[in-house]
């Protein structure tokens, strides 16, 4: 049985990506905010920022796997704060504490295989479309900037200390267990309130930016199968595809029988944050190393959001 240390595993992609390993008969450790699963190993809790914490976890367990997928970024829908904070709860989880595990592997667990998810924050605002594993990093916000100061760390670990560190670009990708504050998860939940005649309204600040959506739990197939090569490598996950907030939304309204146009409102008072633009990702590296294609396509993946979201309003 293979042995799997799932780091921020309460979030939408930690709870994807277990049930995908437990499916496969993984032994699966959880470890999220000082806290753990229920695990033989004694362990209660791990506080990522202690390196002895990390050691002793990575120590007892001897993980086949590592999936670090914990991480701070503030949205526009989150309260604001103010940005050297901000800098230094993001430098202190997505850099400072991932290296605790690599150092940990480098010192402990030589035989672990470790995953860093990584974003296509990382470009900027790219002057050319769509991006790969070759496009120079060029972040412009603070989530970006530590995320490519986490890759730079499995970069150094990996050509120094011969540590088994891949890295994932993810682009966009949704699920039912989307926070409220995502744009997607927005526009499902009010849709659903609207059809269910709970709203009347959606105000949302543009409906033109275009976003590389995918489905969560194929992302989360391909970081597994990303984690079963021989050598590791960086591999950018993404759709393939673009489409608007205007698309999101039609497909929405359509798929519940509302007419949209009565129902939606543009007030661009409520963009907070600069605009991304281009980001749209060339998956052709990760298809043809790994074979990986999306198995939802963007209709498909917003029948299962608006379907989740009906029965979880009829169980109330």
């Amino acid at each position: 049985m293979k042995k799997a240390v799932i780091v921020g595993y309460t979030g939408q992609d930690g709870t994807c990506l277990s049930a995908l390993l437990l499916g496969k008969e993984y032994e699966v450790t959880g470890v999220a905010s000082k806290s753990t699963t229920e695990n033989k190993y004694g362990i209660l809790g791990v506080d990522i920022q202690r390196i002895s914490d990390v050691e002793n976890l990575v120590k007892k367990i001897q993980p086949d796997e590592i999936y670090y997928l914990a991480a701070v970024h503030q949205s526009s829908a989150d309260v604001q704060i103010e940005e050297g904070e901000l800098f230094r709860k993001s430098f202190d989880v997505n850099v400072k504490a991932f290296i605790n595990f690599l150092e940990a592997v480098r010192m402990h667990s030589p035989q672990s295989k470790i995953f860093y998810a990584a974003s296509s924050h990382i470009f900027g605002n790219p002057e050319k479309s769509p991006q790969d594993e070759r496009t120079p990093l060029n972040p412009n916000c603070i989530y970006g900037i530590t995320k490519g100061a986490g890759i730079r760390a499995c970069y150094f670990y990996r050509e120094n200390h011969n540590v088994f560190v891949c890295v994932g670009i993810f682009y966009n990708h949704e699920s039912p267990l989307r926070e409220s504050k995502y744009v997607s998860k927005k526009i499902v939940e009010t849709a659903v309130a609207i059809k269910q005649k709970k709203k009347s309204e959606l105000i949302l600040g543009n409906l033109e930016s275009e976003i590389d959506w995918g489905y969560a739990p194929d992302y989360m197939q391909a970081v597994h199968s990303m984690m079963q090569l021989p050598k590791p490598d960086d591999f950018v996950i993404s759709s393939g595809e673009r489409h608007t907030i205007k698309d999101f939304i039609e497909g929405v309204f359509d798929y519940l029988g509302l007419d949209w146009k009565k129902h939606i409102k543009v007030t661009p008072a409520l963009i907070t944050k600069k605009q991304k633009r281009n980001l749209f990702g060339d998956n052709q590296k990760i298809k043809q190393d790994i074979g990986w294609s999306p198995s939802v396509n963007f209709t498909e993946m917003i029948k299962i959001l608006v379907d989740a979201e009906m029965k979880k309003d009829e169980s109330k």
